[in-house]
Formats: C-alpha cells, sequence, structure tokens
C-alpha cells in the first residue's frame, strides 16, 4: 500500500516505411549495422530538432573535450553506448559513457496538456498512479512533506503523529495532477506548442538528466514507455529500418548495458542534405 511506503519515506526522509509529413523532416541514421530513418516533428519541438540536425550535420558549435568551440559533424563516430532490450537504446555521448555533453543544455519542449497529464491524478486512491509509481520518494518530498508542515508536522513528530495526519494529507494531496506534480520537479510545460507524442515504440526523444537538461543524447523506444511522458521530449518517430532498431536492442551487453561489440553512429543527416564545403570538412577550428 502507498500508505505504508510513504510513511517509510517520511520516516527516512515493428512499423513499416510511411512518408514524412508535409512540414516534417526526415533524417537518416547511418549505424554499422544498418539505416535507422525518421520523421522529425519540427513543429512540435523546433528547438530540438535544430539542435539535433544542426550537431549532425556539423552547422552547430559544440565544444571538445579540451573546452574548445568546434563546428563539424557530432555524432559521427559515436556508439550507442546504453542498449537495454525491451526498453530503448541511446546514443550521442561524445565519451561514450552517458556523461558527457556537447558544453550546453536547452529546455523541454512538451505540451503537457495535450498529453492529458493536466487531468490524471498522480494519485489513485491510495497509490501512485502507474506513471509515477516509481517516484515515491520525491512525491513525498515535493507534495506530501510540504503539507504535512502546514499542519505542523516536521521530521522530529512522532510516527504516531504523522501517521494520524497522514489521511487528511493524502485527501488534499488527491487533486494533485501529474503536471502538478512533475512541475514541483521542476518540468517546465508550454500549451502553446502544437500537441506532443507520447513516447511510444520507435519513438526518437532526447535523454536527460532531468527537467531542462537537453544536450546531445537520444534514445530510441523499443517499446511504449508511458512512465517517461512528459519527462521527456519527442520529437521524432521510425519511418523505416524498425527491423534495424531492433537487432541493436538485442546485442550483447555488459556492464552498464554497453554493448560488447560497438554498435558505431556512423553519420546522422537529413534526407537529401548537401553539405557546404567548409562545414564538411572542418574539424576542430581548421578546414582542411
Amino acid at each position: 500500500m502507498l500508505r505504508l511506503v510513504l510513511l517509510a519515506c517520511l520516516a527516512g526522509a515493428a512499423l513499416a516505411a510511411e512518408p514524412a509529413s508535409a512540414a516534417h523532416t526526415r533524417a537518416v541514421i547511418a549505424t554499422s549495422m544498418g539505416d535507422i530513418t525518421v520523421e522529425l516533428f519540427d513543429d512540435e519541438a523546433p528547438q530540438t530538432v535544430a539542435n539535433f540536425l544542426g550537431l549532425a550535420e556539423g552547422s552547430k558549435t559544440f565544444k571538445d573535450a579540451s573546452g574548445a568551440e568546434v563546428r563539424r559533424p557530432f555524432y559521427d563516430g559515436l556508439v550507442f553506448h546504453r542498449v537495454i532490450k525491451g526498453f530503448m537504446i541511446q546514443g550521442g555521448c561524445p565519451q561514450g559513457t552517458g556523461s558527457g555533453s556537447p558544453g550546453f543544455t536547452f529546455p523541454d519542449e512538451i505540451n503537457a496538456v495535450s498529453l492529458g497529464l493536466d487531468r490524471e491524478m498522480a494519485l489513485q486512491g491510495d497509490r501512485l498512479h502507474q506513471q509515477c509509481a516509481y517516484q515515491q520518494r520525491e512525491f513525498t518530498r515535493a507534495v506530501l512533506e510540504p503539507r504535512l508542515a502546514a499542519r505542523g508536522i516536521t521530521r522530529s513528530s512522532s510516527q504516531q503523529e504523522r501517521q494520524a495526519a497522514l489521511p487528511a494529507v493524502l485527501k488534499d494531496a488527491a487533486g494533485v495532477s501529474l503536471m502538478d506534480f512533475y512541475q514541483l520537479l521542476g518540468y517546465r510545460y508550454d500549451a502553446k506548442l502544437p500537441p506532443s507524442h507520447r513516447p511510444v515504440m520507435g519513438c526518437l526523444a532526447m535523454a536527460n538528466t532531468g527537467p531542462n537538461s537537453n544536450g546531445s543524447q537520444f534514445f530510441l523506444n523499443l517499446a511504449e514507455t508511458p512512465h517517461l511522458t512528459g519527462k521527456h521530449t519527442v520529437f521524432g518517430q521510425v519511418v523505416a529500418g524498425m527491423a534495424v532498431l531492433e537487432a541493436i536492442g538485442a546485442v550483447a551487453t555488459g556492464p552498464g548495458d554497453r554493448p560488447t561489440v560497438p554498435v558505431v553512429i556512423r553519420s546522422i543527416r537529413r534526407e537529401g542534405f548537401v553539405a557546404p564545403a567548409a562545414t564538411a570538412a572542418t574539424t576542430g577550428g581548421t578546414v582542411r
């Protein structure tokens, strides 16, 4: 039962190829195991798509390992450093470890209202909604503890006092939506954006370390992941090459879910892309 868990927390404080929509760009992720074509949601997540393509094609400046600002195709030669069968494959880390970045971050682009997060309550009876069931400690910290404090219940209060106050606190918290809860955790949403896509099988989304921490890392879903709804910007969908994605998702992995044989991202380019001469040949600050 959620009540018991919360008391403990308080005490311890396959897809066929499809034509791209008229307004959507398509890009090819060329890997050492084959090509994956994705349709990018330019309208839903314009900054995210621009960042992805800018890094991929070498038009966007980033910081290399030395801290120098450079401009070259960022993803070429990187690997899918994290592969979890039945979940997702993740790439785009310049260090190949999951801890690297392009030297900058940018905000999420998510329309939470279009996803219904304002209508889904975080509490379902005395249990957390399945989309946030793994976030019991965060819910306790962000939602329950402030309500307990408003009733004079603090960390120094007895367990009996806490237990006596909890029913009223849970009743009050019943009006907290998933959107409310996630906003308390720092997520920011934009209802002016077109409707967002959910993280379904074959989606392309930004990996992050929390709210508004997007950089270069991305993942491709091997299954529907409703618990990620509203927490990651979905900015594309596989339209061809799903068999390649599934094959990558089935490779042997070792510690840290890292493939034992590297799966290399050879390039990411929009369909029909022709690189400007200088951009195509730029490494660091030198044109060669």
